[in-house]
């Protein structure tokens, strides 16, 4: 059995996973990169299973499980959820799931989430798809999506877009170095960004077939 299916043996009331590895890409980008448009048609035309590291914290916290509480107080005492956390929730969602191709979007956000991923797992990205975009354009783009979301201000995106930059950065030169970036200019018109996604997906298809 493969080291991921190990681990979820031990860490999933027992559960095991398929023997065959699982497909992984990160997904990430500052606020306002096109990351969901982008993870949507790549779901649509690929097959993946898109699943937000965001999301299923916040789906924990609100499921009044005993994890679920200890979620909520650390977010309320401004604490950072351990990354082990967040890689056993990604973990159950991907067994749950029964598909063997994932895209996870916003995570790693930083290198100790990395880290803990890589170690918990056993299972290193196929490729970390980045999404990059000029900061003015960003910022034009959340100001303009009115979803009536409170951080949507403009003071409250600056200071999103700091965080992002400090913690991610380190973690998009971590898999260049690796040679495991796919940056693509998510400053362009949807449909273009999607054509240049379309090619890093359709060679990774061709070499997982082979």
């Amino acid at each position: 059995m493969s080291s991921y299916g190990r681990c979820y043996t031990k860490e999933v009331n027992g559960s095991s996973l398929p023997d065959k590895k699982p497909t992984v890409v990160f997904v990430l980008g500052g606020p306002g990169s096109g990351k969901g448009t982008q993870c949507a048609n790549i779901v649509q035309h690929f097959g993946y299973t898109h699943l937000s590291a965001g999301d299923l914290l916040r789906a924990e916290q609100n499921s009044g499980s005993e994890n679920g509480e200890m979620i909520k107080n650390m977010i309320k005492d401004g604490q950072i959820v351990p990354s082990e956390v967040t890689v056993k929730l990604l973990l159950r969602a991907m067994e749950e799931s029964g598909n063997d191709k994932f895209l996870i979007d916003g995570f790693p956000r930083n290198e100790e989430n990395r880290a803990a991923f890589e170690s918990v797992t056993g299972i290193e990205p196929e490729f970390v798809l980045f999404f990059d975009c000029p900061e003015e354009e960003m910022e034009k783009r959340v100001l303009n999506r009115n979803q009536g979301r409170a951080d949507d201000n403009i003071e409250s995106i600056r200071k999103r877009f700091k965080v992002y930059t400090q913690s991610s950065l380190p973690v998009i030169e971590y898999y260049d170095s690796k040679g495991k970036v796919r940056k693509i200019d998510a400053s362009k018109p949807v449909e273009e960004v999607f054509e240049a996604v379309k090619e890093f997906f359709t060679s990774l298809d061709d070499k997982v077939a082979a």
